[in-house]
């Protein structure tokens, strides 16, 4: 996916879902999990929130100007979220300590995310 419109629609479906696992967790959740295997999945869900919103303004950028550094940053934060969030997800409702490892290549896929952004924003304004 390296089109605005696949950032734009990724980022939609992603603020769409933190919403929806916000109050699963909340909710359902709640009733299953430790605390502190709660706040591990909570912690998912405030990290694909933020980078639903930074996919979005990313989006909205590349459609402006399609230069490769918004590109990359939009791969990057779903990249990210998929990894980061995800493992966060399985780690807490399964409790397999072991996904734990994957966790760190989605924080550095959110970290390489913003770096592109802003080289983006630089080159874009610079552009014009």
């Amino acid at each position: 996916m390296s089109s605005a419109r696949g950032f734009l629609v990724f980022g939609a479906i992603a603020g769409f879902l933190t919403v929806a696992l916000g109050a699963f967790g909340a909710h359902a959740l709640k009733l299953l999990l430790s605390a502190d295997m709660l706040a591990i999945f909570n912690k998912g869900v405030q990290y694909q929130g933020l980078h639903a919103l930074a996919l979005l303004a990313t989006g909205q950028l590349f459609r402006e100007s399609p230069l490769p550094a918004l590109r990359w940053a939009g791969r990057f934060f779903i990249l990210g979220i998929l990894l980061f969030c995800g493992s966060l997800y399985l780690l807490a409702i399964t409790q397999t300590r072991m996904l734990g490892v994957i966790t760190p290549f989605g924080g550095l896929s959110f970290l390489a995310g913003w770096l592109f952004l802003a080289v983006g924003c630089w080159k874009a304004e610079k552009a014009k």
